[in-house]
């Protein structure tokens, strides 16, 4: 299920020819209403994504009073259960029967490309806020497409180089076995040893164990100044608790998580995640425009929003705005205008590359002590920000057909 061949064999079904007919590109509203889904992670990552990706969806949607060009917005949701046919079943269900016209979400790699791939075929907007994957916007791009994650690319050799040089050199790795852990400790190795460091171990895990003690003391025992967690979720939890448990922090070595959500965080306690450093485009705490989002998410969810929720928030929204300034859904107009038009990214300038790269500036955190913590959901302290014109793939790089 969570490994590159599940992917690549999911990605062919859904290019496979369809009896559906693509979205008419005559112009103007299809159907009389502009329906979107939010398809995500309802079980071990719920906290992540899924039912506060929705409630991020629908605040986008409360923006243009729920109408746009004088048409009802629709927000509809569906749990892909991290199982890439299950979201290929959902997709081509509101592709064909309920009209469905963009795709949000889709947290994990595996279900991106899948649904990415269908959405290609049936020319549907795809606004992906959750899977990590820069295959989405390289050698799987698409024109209806546009990546709004953060991505391998960029947690690995974006952010690599900035806490090696802050951290340590020497580096030790623990990966999740399947497809996500091989292309982060990949690229993360390879940035690790380009500026200068050195990969002093690694080992791999099976998603979903619940003891990391072996990993850990191998780890602990390697003398790595950085324990680098290329993991998620529950992953990251068990692995940060537990680090902690053995003291690897109070000896002097230092957590990144190269894939860490402030629910993560959240779970885990300041106690045991302080000192830990993570990579971020979005922190509620962080500007006028971050905490306007985070207050209005809170007012309903009781809880702050993770960097996928605000990534669904902002996508959701500008496909809108797209939709307005084209006077259609039609999915390739609409992503054409999504591209030429300035992204406002919670304030704060974006834009969208030919490739589908939402290209914005990310921001290197510490999680704060409990005594440097001044109030609830007051977690990170911002060390640094890595301009989106270093941080991510260069366009000509990622092997995607729509760059000329």
């Amino acid at each position: 299920m969570r490994n590159s061949l599940g992917a690549a064999l999911f990605v062919a079904a859904a290019l496979a020819p369809l009896q559906s007919s693509a979205q008419s590109a005559s112009g103007g509203i299809s159907d009389e209403v502009v329906k979107i889904g939010v398809l995500g992670d309802y079980g071990g990552g719920k906290d992540l994504g899924g039912p506060g990706s929705v409630t991020a969806a629908k605040l986008a949607a409360e923006d243009f009073n729920n109408k746009v060009l004088g048409k009802p917005i629709e927000i509809v949701s569906a749990d892909h259960q991290n199982k890439p046919d299950v979201a290929v079943s959902v997709a081509r269900k509101w592709f064909d029967l309920e009209q469905v016209d963009a795709i949000t979400d889709l947290a994990i790699s595996s279900v991106g490309l899948a649904v990415a791939g269908l959405a290609t075929q049936s020319n549907r907007s795809v606004l992906i806020s959750g899977a990590a994957t820069s295959d989405l916007t390289g050698p799987n791009c698409s024109p209806i497409i546009t990546h709004w994650a953060d991505d391998t690319y960029v947690l690995s050799k974006g952010i690599v180089p900035d806490v090696s040089t802050r951290l340590g050199k020497d580096w030790f790795f623990v990966a999740v076995d399947y497809s996500f852990g091989t292309a982060m400790l990949r690229d993360a190795s390879d940035a690790l040893v380009k500026s200068g460091g050195k990969v002093v171990g690694s080992v791999r895990y099976p998603y979903g164990t619940p003891d990391f003690s072996s990993f850990l003391l191998t780890a602990q025992s390697s003398g790595a100044k950085v324990i680098a967690l290329a993991s998620t979720g529950s992953d990251t939890i068990n692995a940060v608790k537990q680090a902690h448990e053995f003291g690897l922090q109070e000896a002097g070595q230092t957590i990144v998580g190269l894939l860490t959500f402030i629910a993560d965080v959240h779970s885990v306690g300041l106690k045991d995640a302080q000192g830990m450093y993570l990579a971020s485009q979005y922190y509620w705490d962080d500007d006028d425009g971050t905490r306007a989002f985070a207050k209005r998410f809170f007012a309903i969810e009781k809880r702050m929003p993770t960097k996928l929720q605000a990534a669904t928030y902002a996508s959701v929204k500008h496909y809108l705005k797209a939709v307005e300034a084209a006077g259609t859904d039609e999915a390739k107009t609409v992503n054409a205008k999504m591209r030429s038009l300035p992204v406002d990214f919670f304030g704060r300038p974006a834009r969208i590359r030919a490739d589908g790269r939402v290209i914005y500036d990310l921001a290197l955190y510490r999680v704060k002590a409990p005594s440097a913590s001044k109030a609830p959901w007051d977690y990170y302290e911002r060390i640094s920000t890595i301009p989106g014109d270093k941080a991510f793939r260069p366009e000509s790089e990622g092997g995607c057909n729509l760059v000329k």
